[in-house]
């Protein structure tokens, strides 16, 4: 699968760590920073991340920064983007079977790198439902449309 990953100087270290997990499980990774823990802005690699995602040069993606809110907030306002939080493996696989959520944002400040690891994990092998889940996701795509007028 070919993912892309992107994280902020809050994230950086916990990107590292989760850009080693995926090379190793044989992923193919599109890295766009940041690339050291000096200070950067969220808002640039979540837009490069939820960019990829949506137009096919990556399957998914995922974000890291201190609480993952801001890149989900920010990922979420490319059209196409799903991105949510994740907090648990549980939450994840309910993110992926309900949402089709095609980013995961990762707070590494609350999140230790054992976690970080399970939940992505989980975002990578659980499929999207569909069924009526597909209508709500519909529905979600119907909004983007109507905004972007």
């Amino acid at each position: 699968m070919k993912i892309a990953i992107g994280a902020d100087h809050a994230g950086f270290t916990l990107k590292e760590h989760l850009l080693g997990k995926l090379r190793e499980e044989g992923h193919e990774v599109v890295d766009f920073g940041t690339n050291s823990t000096e200070s950067t802005d969220y808002p640039d690699f979540a837009a490069a991340v939820g960019r990829a995602v949506v137009n096919g040069q990556a399957d998914k993606g995922l974000l890291v920064c201190s609480s993952g809110v801001g890149m989900s907030i920010a990922a979420n306002k490319i059209t196409g983007v799903r991105a949510a939080l994740g907090t648990t493996p549980d939450e994840v696989s309910y993110t992926r079977r309900h949402n089709d959520a095609n980013v995961l944002a990762i707070g590494a400040k609350y999140t230790d790198a054992g976690l970080a690891a399970e939940m992505l994990e989980t975002f990578l092998h659980t499929e999207f439902e569909g069924g009526r889940h597909a209508r709500r996701i519909a529905k979600i795509n119907q909004l983007e449309q109507e905004n972007n007028k």
